[in-house]
């Protein structure tokens, strides 16, 4: 890597993650892209890139971290800053996908926003997406341009597997996440359990019963995302109050943590949650037993083999 890389590959980082972006960069031994992001007296967002990509492959990492609008529009005019620099290809690195949970048209009336930033993203300039899980994996077929969806599986399960898993179990919060969930219990040798979930709006959920042998054990609970955790909370309180679980673990791939997010998984029966940093965290979220696992490499074997057009099937399991 090195040198010679940078002569070909340029990073270039929005204003959501820059912490990731240096990670990735130090991972591939390449200083950050230099680019000027303010805004005038107006609110309009300006942006400049200060070295020459001509011909070169530029990736811009931009997670949809709040404020997400801005942060989206800001990716957008980047590529297009890039595109008018005339870059030979821009890939948007996204870590956690704008809109990702908009990705069905399930009321009247509303729009699929994760197809609409798809079609944007590659308006701006996209010639390519990198992104890692997805809320739903149909996702991926939104986009028109190549679209790469790496998996935080691996690495939260790399986290659990130094621990004396003898007595724990993996327990899907519902039918949906169950696909998901399995593929941490296998990776970890681990039984799974399924949650019988009902979600009665946007933030009210109800657990009707558990499948499964959970009895006294401890619980890992895994999910894409853990928002306000909400539907955690509940299903650990359900696993405590009619199971006798007493130790709750949870891990997620994006810790979007909004809300009453840390104050729920800061209390008893949850010991700790796992998230990676696809996502910065809020803070606060040490004292409530948080911890980051870095994506930072993961994302920077991919940028290179793409770069390097080698495969990166590999990095998707």
């Amino acid at each position: 890597m090195g040198q010679d890389l940078n002569d070909r590959l340029k990073l270039f980082s929005g204003s959501s993650h820059p912490a990731l972006a240096r990670g990735i960069c130090d991972y591939l031994d390449i200083p950050l892209g230099e680019a000027t992001i303010t805004r005038f007296m107006n609110d309009n967002l300006f942006v400049q890139i200060n070295e020459n990509v001509r011909e070169k492959d530029v990736f811009v990492l931009q997670t949809a971290h709040a404020p997400v609008n801005e942060h989206l529009v800001e990716l957008c005019i980047m590529m297009d800053a890039l595109r008018h620099a005339s870059a030979r290809r821009i890939t948007a690195v996204i870590p956690y996908y704008f809109y990702a949970r908009s990705d069905k048209k399930d009321m009247p009336r509303i729009s699929i926003t994760a197809r609409l930033v798809a079609d944007m993203l590659q308006t701006a300039g996209a010639d390519r997406v990198l992104t890692m899980t997805l809320h739903s994996e149909q996702t991926q077929g939104f986009f028109s341009t190549p679209a790469d969806q790496l998996s935080a599986v691996p690495l939260v399960c790399d986290y659990f597997r130094n621990w004396d898993l003898s007595d724990c179990v993996v327990v899907a919060p519902d039918a949906g996440s169950a696909r998901r969930a399995g593929a941490y219990a296998q990776r970890l040798g681990l039984p799974m359990a399924i949650g019988d979930k009902r979600r009665l709006s946007d933030e009210s959920v109800v657990i009707h019963s558990v499948v499964g042998d959970v009895a006294g054990k401890r619980a890992l609970l895994f999910d894409d995302e853990i928002a306000t955790a909400g539907s955690m909370l509940k299903l650990a309180a359900y696993l405590h109050e009619h199971h006798g679980v007493e130790e709750v673990y949870a891990g997620a791939a994006h810790g979007v943590l909004v809300g009453p997010a840390l104050e729920r998984l800061g209390q008893p029966p949850f010991l700790r949650t796992v998230v990676t940093d696809s996502l910065p965290l809020p803070e606060g979220a040490a004292a409530a037993g948080i911890e980051q696992v870095s994506v930072a490499e993961l994302f920077g074997k991919a940028i290179y083999a793409i770069h390097s057009g080698e495969s990166v099937s590999s990095l998707f399991r």
